[in-house]
């Protein structure tokens, strides 16, 4: 079997989507994006094309290895995303091709059922109560939301405030049926993060994520040391080389490598295993759509440390397209009580509706994250 040709497209509200056909008839999907940067992506993985053209798609490993190493400079969100979507889209033709799910090739499933979480909130955090009874009532029984708006280095301590109080709203609205977890997001410098995670402590979250920027992952030491609350991090993060020193550092309880930012399926599941030997758990970041969701569920169905899985249905960003729009099968991700079936079809477990995603893609999209500002003009982390 061969690859013969590599189709690439731009869909709302934000995502790009990878198609690789090969002489045998059977395609593979990926999801190759850094959101705000999908053409950016698009030319990196066009730049793999030429390699990849006549190469044969069960040779996981080795394409990986190509692509990753044959290059003197590597790494980084372009690269790793690039290789991501590639991976994911092999791993998709090969499950087909033997016809089984991903996850029987990496082992088999070792869990009946996952778990997953949704967004609440909006980039800036309002009406978190409201939603988070609908989720409930929607099946759900665990949400993450933003915890802040724009934070200065040292800002007015009324921000602080304010999280505390729809955090303890949410709380008393829903008791302990429902998981709350809180993204700071990179927006919060080490010296509000420290006492923005302390005040947070006794409403016992699932974890915070991302209390500070990955470049500044030395400070989790000190917010560690004023919380007890599990923190998670990890979606800036490229590679199982990006991640060995944050384990070995030993301050972070849950990693959140993305499967199409951080190298893909194959990537994922090494840095998975780094992190089960440091006994951290793993929560996948997919904030995408239907093919990366569909990778996260495959890499988590057969590994043991992933403790829940974040999707995007109904979030924010996809007012212009979501995930169920561009699947044939719309019942693949349905939620009971918190969780999701694992799924038992072939490759990836998604049939991706071609006609829709061509007709979308002559729409395209733009797709940019907001730029924010302090209130004395400095620019803000979004």
């Amino acid at each position: 079997m061969k690859i013969t040709e590599m189709k690439l497209y731009q869909v709302p509200p934000r995502w790009l989507f990878l198609k690789i056909e090969t002489d045998e008839n059977i395609c593979g999907w990926g999801e190759p994006i850094v959101e705000g940067r999908a053409s950016t992506v698009q030319a990196a993985v066009e730049e793999m094309k030429t390699y990849l053209i006549g190469k044969n798609p069960l040779k996981i490993e080795d394409h990986w290895q190509v692509m990753y190493r044959a290059g003197f400079y590597r790494g980084g969100p372009v690269l790793m995303s690039a290789i991501a979507g590639i991976d994911q889209c092999l791993w998709d033709i090969k499950g087909k091709y033997l016809n089984v799910p991903i996850y029987e090739l990496l082992g088999g499933s070792c869990r009946d059922k996952l778990q997953v979480y949704c967004w609440i909130g909006g980039d800036r955090p309002q009406d978190v109560v409201s939603a988070a009874k609908e989720k409930y009532r929607q099946g759900y029984r665990a949400v993450k939301m933003n915890a802040t708006e724009e934070m200065h280095y040292i800002d007015n301590y009324r921000k602080i405030d304010e999280v505390i109080e729809r955090v303890g709203a949410l709380r008393e609205a829903l008791g302990s049926e429902m998981g709350i977890a809180v993204d700071f997001h990179g927006r919060v410098h080490k010296s509000m993060a420290r006492t923005l995670a302390k005040e947070l402590e006794n409403f016992r979250l699932m974890f915070i994520e991302e209390p500070v920027l990955p470049q500044n992952n030395e400070a989790l030491r000190d917010i560690a040391n004023h919380t007890s609350t599990p923190i998670a991090t990890g979606e800036r993060m490229f590679s199982r080389w990006d991640f060995k020193d944050l384990l070995e550092a030993g301050y972070v309880d849950i990693i959140q490598p993305d499967l199409s930012h951080a190298g893909g399926i194959s990537e994922c599941k090494k840095i998975a295993a780094m992190a089960e030997a440091y006994d951290v758990s793993v929560a996948p970041h997919c904030p995408l759509g239907p093919i990366a969701l569909a990778s996260c569920v495959q890499l988590d169905a057969c590994t043991p440390n992933v403790s829940i899985q974040e999707q995007s249905l109904g979030i924010h960003y996809n007012q212009s397209g979501d995930l169920l729009d561009y699947l044939i099968d719309k019942s693949v991700f349905t939620y009971h009580q918190g969780f999701i079936d694992i799924p038992e079809t072939p490759g990836l477990g998604v049939q991706v509706n071609e006609e829709y995603v061509k007709e979308r893609a002559c729409e395209g999209h733009d797709w940019k994250n907001p730029v924010w500002r302090n209130y004395d003009g400095t620019v803000a982390e979004w």
